[in-house]
């Protein structure tokens, strides 16, 4: 597996083998929101910064993921919507939400490293 690299809001990337990046959210994030319920998915070709482009619905709460990085959604794992619980028992492997094709791969560099993410971590449990 490549190494992964963070948003403060609790997303996961992945540069996989094949040039393409892997995003879904963390254990942090699934863990805060609960039991998922429900997943909408980005519909293919989806490609705006920073937009919403999924909804996840949980036992807790709705929240949203927005495209972290510039580049359009190539592939969705549409596994999650007849197993939406996917989320919560593999975060960081099947529970996958969508696949991108960057704009510029480097920009992966900018996001935090699983030592930053770490910090961050430990910050909002201290706060």
């Amino acid at each position: 597996m490549s190494e992964l690299r963070f948003t403060s809001e609790h997303e996961w990337l992945r540069l996989d083998s094949d040039g393409l990046v892997t995003v879904g959210i963390t254990p942090y994030a699934q863990e805060a929101l609960g039991d998922v319920v429900f997943v909408q998915l980005p519909e293919l070709g989806a490609h705006a910064t920073g937009s919403e482009v999924a909804v996840l619905e949980s036992v807790k709460a709705a929240s949203t993921i927005a495209m972290p990085v510039d580049g359009e959604v190539i592939e969705v794992n549409a596994a999650l919507e007849n197993a939406p619980e996917t989320v919560n028992e593999d975060a960081l492997g099947a529970g996958w939400f969508f696949r991108m094709k960057l704009a510029d791969n480097s920009v992966l560099a900018t996001l935090l490293d699983q030592a930053a993410y770490d910090r961050l971590l430990k910050a909002n449990d201290d706060a």
